[in-house]
């Protein structure tokens, strides 16, 4: 099971604004630097959230499965799990036999356990693709990134801007650390 995003914020976590004025640049420069500012920002941005295992913007995933995971409990790759779109039977013709509410929910921790809870009514998909679409990721109707995960894009972004990867910037990355979550 991959989640794949269907639809995502365009606005990053942190400005270009944000940057120059971390890094102290004049924007009498006519913007010339703005898009590497952008480009640092997102690589940044990406970075992190693969080092973290969380997401960092706000976007919707889609998740198709075989049949309910047994014992009724799918937990997702996604933190921080933000709302269930909707779940439902994907039919031969590409619609979608949206199910009842409340057969599917979130599970009780959406940040350090994101998962879905599948009600043992739910319906059986004979043969049928299960669909599931969720809202996960700081910012938008979700949690605010937290201030140490927005000064470690900062830090990292600048670190990149400074020294165009003449130095490690592993430092900078030791800010996201408390949020990193591991496999089990």
């Amino acid at each position: 099971m991959i989640p794949l995003r269907i639809d995502a914020s365009a606005v990053e976590p942190v400005s270009v604004a944000d940057l120059r004025g971390y890094l102290r640049v004049d924007s009498d420069d006519g913007g010339t630097e703005d898009g590497l500012l952008q480009a640092l920002i997102t690589a940044v941005r990406a970075s992190l959230e693969i080092e973290t295992r969380r997401i960092l913007v706000p976007g919707r995933y889609r998740i198709a499965l075989p049949g309910w995971p047994p014992g009724g409990r799918l937990p997702l790759p996604l933190s921080p799990l933000v709302a269930l779109v909707r779940a439902g039977f994907a039919a031969a013709d590409g619609s979608v036999a949206v199910l009842a509410e409340g057969l599917v929910r979130l599970g009780p921790d959406p940040v350090e356990a994101p998962c879905l809870l599948v009600d043992p009514e739910a319906p059986d998909p004979a043969g049928r693709t299960i669909l599931i679409e969720v809202a996960a990721g700081y910012g938008g109707d979700g949690p605010p990134l937290p201030p140490p995960l927005r000064l470690a894009i900062l830090r990292l972004a600048a670190a990149r801007y400074e020294h165009r990867g003449d130095e490690p910037d592993a430092d900078a990355a030791d800010l996201a650390a408390p949020f990193r979550r591991m496999r089990l």
